[in-house]
Formats: structure tokens, sequence, C-alpha cells
């Protein structure tokens, strides 16, 4: 049974939306960069896919997940064993692994920047995290994105600045691989829900979020969408997703993680 209308945030609705990511993966390690990916994977752990596998972000793996707020050890939590890095490694190298992470920019293949904007390679003006694990992560294993402000400055005219990831580009594609080994789930974003399964894998709008439109989708992203004639509503969270949010997120933290903390459905 869905929620109420206007009775649940847009956080709370990108949280289930973003959970289907996971829904036909089986067995794999569910990595949610952020505090509303972690939720969405406990989502989708407790009700779909209880095959999914979480760590606690730290070194244990769990049978039940961790709240995201309030949590202060170990004690008491679904421990199943302990993971350490040697162990992440043979699942993402496996390709045991779906991360949902939240790019500064994507580009129309897929491609993510989580690394440097603007200059050059050498001098770019701003400087950012650098691009850590992402390169080996987005061609081992499958990957989301999340983004919680939809703009054309994260879904940019042409490339990326800093091209930090495997993506739907043939130009770029590593020795031996073939666009079909580029595995890109949905882009959750608070205007709709996207993915790459247009004409050979382009960018696709999927769903609206309740009030929004496919205009103001258009006019807020860089790069051409193929928009099907029939686009569907995103769907409310259920009485029983809401019920796993609260128990995952007992502080409400997640009121705090998009600005002004809009209602889901801005009809």
């Amino acid at each position: 049974m869905s929620t109420p209308a206007n009775d649940y945030t847009l956080a709370e609705l990108m949280i289930t939306a973003a959970a289907e990511a996971f829904r036909n993966e089986g067995e794999v390690l569910a990595t949610g960069i952020g505090m509303l990916p972690r939720l969405a994977a406990s989502v989708a752990m407790k009700t779909f896919n209880t095959d999914l596998m979480m760590t606690d972000s730290e070194a244990y793996l769990l049978s039940e997940p961790n709240p995201v707020t309030g949590r202060t050890s170990h004690v008491g939590q679904k421990s199943e064993t302990w993971m350490g890095f040697s162990r992440i490694f043979d699942n993402v190298w496996s390709g045991k692994r779906h991360a949902m992470i939240g790019p500064t920019q994507i580009d129309r293949f897929g491609q993510a920047n989580i690394s440097a904007l603007g200059g050059t390679y050498d001098q770019p003006k701003v400087m950012m995290l650098g691009v850590r694990g992402l390169p080996g992560n987005s061609i081992s294993h499958g990957n989301s994105f999340f983004v919680p402000s939809h703009s054309k400055k994260v879904f940019v005219e042409g490339e990326c600045d800093m091209v930090g990831s495997i993506g739907y580009n043939p130009d770029r594609l590593p020795k031996g691989y073939k666009l079909d080994d580029v595995k890109i789930s949905i882009i959750v974003t608070d205007l709709c829900v996207m993915d790459f399964g247009g004409v050979n894998h382009a960018p696709r709008l999927v769903s609206l979020h309740p009030g929004i439109t496919a205009e103001q989708v258009v006019e807020n992203t860089g790069f051409e969408l193929e928009i099907p004639a029939d686009v569907s509503t995103t769907p409310a969270p259920t009485e029983e997703q809401m019920a796993i949010i609260q128990e995952m997120d007992p502080k409400n933290g997640r009121a705090y993680q998009i600005k002004g903390n809009p209602k889901g459905d801005r009809s």
C-alpha cells in the first residue's frame, strides 16, 4: 500500500526509487555512498532482495542493515563475518558489488567525474577527491548514480571535465571491452529517474517524480535525453518502505539531505 499523497518527503521518494537499482542484483555487496543511497540499499535488502549484502561501513558484513544514525558501537549489530579490505577487493574484482555514487559531473555516455573541474588536467580550477577507486570500480562491477540536485552543472554538455569512469563511449573503451560490458543501472535525481536504456545506450528518461514535467528535466540536462511517449510517475513509498526508512533512520537525518526537505509530491 502506497503512502497517502503529500505524506512523504522528496528524500523518502528518492530513497525508494534508488532501492530499485538493487532489485535484480541477487547476492552482491551493495555500497551506498551517502546517507540516502545507504538507506536505499537497506530498503532493498529488507524487502525485495534479501540476498543483498551490506557492510557496517567499517569491517563487518551484516545479515541486517545498520541504522544510519544513532549507532555508536558494533554492539547489537547482526554481523555475519569480518570483511576487511582484501575481501572487499575480492568482491570488487569478481563483479559481486553494486555501488551507488554521487558524481560531481555525468555526461551523455555515463562517464563520471569526482576528481577536478575546469582548467587543464595538470592545472584544474577546482580539485576534488581525485579519481580514487572509481576507474577500477566502474570497470569491475555495476554502478548507479544518485544526484540530489539535477542541473546542467552535473549533467554536462560534452564530456566530463575529467573522465574518471567507464561509460558507453566507444572511443574510450579499454582494450577488450564492449559497450555491453558496461553496467550503469539507474540515475536517481530530485526530478526523475533515468537510465542508459535508449538506442545504442542513449540516456533515457524512465520516470518523473510527482509534480515534475519532462520539460523541467530537459531544461536542467546538458545533453539530449530519449523521452518515451508515455513516461511513468515515480511510485510513492509504500507503508512498509516508510516503516523501514524510519527504523533505519530513527533520528530523521534524511530530512537534512535535500535542501529545504521538500514534499515528495510537488503537484
